[in-house]
């Protein structure tokens, strides 16, 4: 329903009765949504069709019974009425595992804050009636709240719409002016709703941080300059696929997109263990891909945890990092696809991004990430929300992982418990990208070098590692877990000490880099991908 439902509902009303009858139409309106009908309310004192305090009024005895109303729900038919009309997938059983644990730690203040806080009142007035909560405590808080919510609401609107309907009085013409008023006067109530709680302002911080700091934003918005600079390239090097011939030994285009990860680390079988052990599961019968797991980590010196992912993906997609016989299970059976099974490595992780023109003897390390997951610490007086909101980092990531631990969410963390909330070294799931350059010797520039030249057509693209240090890497002591082509970024420019300009400078740098040795690769006859190739790559890609 829409403020323009409502005013049109209210205006037949109007058209057949009298102002009671408005006023009545008024208050059952609350019952489909109580801040439209507020908005509606105000909207209609601003047309002069009802004086402020009637319209207060009704909208206030509407919504304390329709919030009383769903307090009898919770009570007289419990859990049961989650699974009626009108409550039929409205609320999940998560939402309403939470009202409880709110509601049994707040009580009446929570009723109070809620009316508020938006998205919390539907769950906690059910939870209310479920815990047969008392109804004399319970109408005096919703009673409290409305009193200052509904007078607030419908002041606002009026406000709004008496500047926009003040010379106009056929309901004709002010109709078409108060859907300005009526949308000013909802996201005005929106923000004001959210500015309200601490919890809102933090989502607030977490919007501005992913709107003003670059390493948040989407591909989109950070690749127009690069895209320009590649096709210039294109240009001066005769096509431009020319970068797919970088590297001839990887295919979909040598790592554009889609290509396989079993391949690519069968390119390193020359490395030994320098790269983690790993295995194919193909698809087929789950007992079938679980016994092929199984004996995969018999031969592994420390069985859990294993890797699981999918050979093709990208950005740490459909990657687990499972710690018993039954994550190994749910991961086959939900993603029936190819999967490498692949040893744990332990440690702290880094991206290598390595490139050699073909001439070279030696190629150079272009850029290394030190890649830092992300934790919180427990206070025993915050719930894990809290925390997540609290940290200036983790808000900047705010809702994914809201989301990714909404199940714990009210979990109160003890005094000095460490909980981990990002564990793969992805930057879109939470991991902290810095620039690592303060780590580079000759040692790892030599060790990335005799790995590189093991794998016979590979001069561009970026080692994902493991190595129990940073001073372990400075000996060049390290194992790649992953190793990723042409579309693969020096994500040390994600560092946030580092302006969209570096960024742009390092990536268009990198591009060239591409585009040269794939130039390179096509004069010594490696093959160049077509553009119809690449666009079906990439629809393929896309279809996934």
């Amino acid at each position: 329903m829409s403020v323009a439902a409502v005013l049109e509902w209210v205006g037949s009303v109007a058209d057949w009765g009298g102002t009671p009858w408005v006023l009545l139409a008024l208050a059952l309106s609350t019952f489909a949504s109580d801040d439209l009908a507020c908005v509606a309310g105000g909207l209609l004192v601003a047309a002069g069709r009802l004086d402020f305090w009637s319209a207060t009024l009704a909208c206030f005895i509407g919504i304390v019974v329709g919030d009383l109303i769903l307090v009898a729900a919770g009570r007289w038919l419990g859990r049961a009425a989650l699974q009626r009309w009108p409550l039929r997938g409205r609320v999940s059983a998560e939402g309403l595992a939470r009202a409880e644990t709110w509601f049994a730690q707040r009580g009446g203040r929570a009723i109070f804050i809620s009316r508020f806080v938006p998205g919390t009142r539907l769950p906690l007035y059910l939870a209310a009636g479920v815990l047969r909560a008392p109804w004399g405590r319970l109408a005096l808080w919703f009673s409290a709240a409305v009193a200052i919510w509904a007078p607030l609401v419908v002041g606002l609107s009026w406000k709004l719409g008496a500047a926009v309907v003040s010379d106009l009085n056929d309901w004709a013409e002010w109709s078409g002016g108060l859907a300005l008023a009526a949308l000013l006067a909802w996201a005005g109530l929106r923000l004001g709703q959210s500015l309200a709680s601490w919890r809102g302002r933090r989502l607030w911080v977490s919007r501005l941080r992913r709107l003003t700091q670059w390493e948040y934003w989407p591909s989109w918005a950070v690749y127009p300059p690069v895209v320009v600079y590649a096709l210039w390239l294109g240009w001066r090097h005769g096509g431009w696929t020319v970068c797919t011939a970088a590297n001839p030994g990887i295919g979909a285009g040598g790592g554009l997109v889609g290509e396989s990860k079993s391949e690519i680390l069968r390119g390193l079988a020359g490395a030994g263990d320098r790269v983690a052990t790993w295995t194919l599961i193909e698809p087929g019968p789950v007992t079938a891909r679980v016994a092929a797991v199984e004996a995969f980590q018999a031969g592994l010196p420390n069985a859990w945890p294993v890797v699981l992912k999918p050979d093709i993906g990208e950005r740490g997609q459909g990657v687990v990092i499972a710690r018993s016989s039954s994550e190994v299970v749910e991961k086959l059976t939900k993603d029936p696809v190819r999967l490498i099974a692949q040893a744990y490595v332990a440690g702290v992780e880094f991206g290598l991004f390595y490139a050699r023109h073909p001439a070279a003897k030696q190629g150079e390390l272009f850029a290394i990430t030190d890649k830092r997951v992300l934790r919180v610490a427990g206070d025993g007086r915050r719930s894990l929300e809290e925390l997540i909101l609290g940290d200036e980092r983790a808000v900047g990531m705010a809702k994914f992982f809201l989301d990714t631990y909404k199940a714990r969410a009210d979990e109160i963390p003890a005094a000095g418990a460490s909980v981990l909330l990002a564990e793969l070294g992805t930057h879109c799931r939470g991991a902290l990208f810095l620039d690592g350059e303060q780590w580079r010797t000759p040692e790892l520039e030599a060790a990335v070098e005799a790995v590189s030249a093991t794998f016979t057509g590979f001069h561009f693209g970026r080692y994902d590692v493991r190595t129990e240090s940073a001073e372990a890497l400075q000996r060049g002591e390290f194992t790649v877990i992953e190793l990723n082509g042409l579309s693969s970024e020096a994500t040390s420019i994600y560092d946030p000490k580092h302006s969209v300009w570096f960024g742009w400078r390092t990536l268009c740098r990198q591009w060239r880099l591409a585009f040269e040795i794939g130039a390179a690769n096509r004069a010594r006859g490696a093959r160049v991908w077509t553009l119809s190739e690449v666009r079906a790559l990439l629809d393929a890609s896309g279809s996934r």
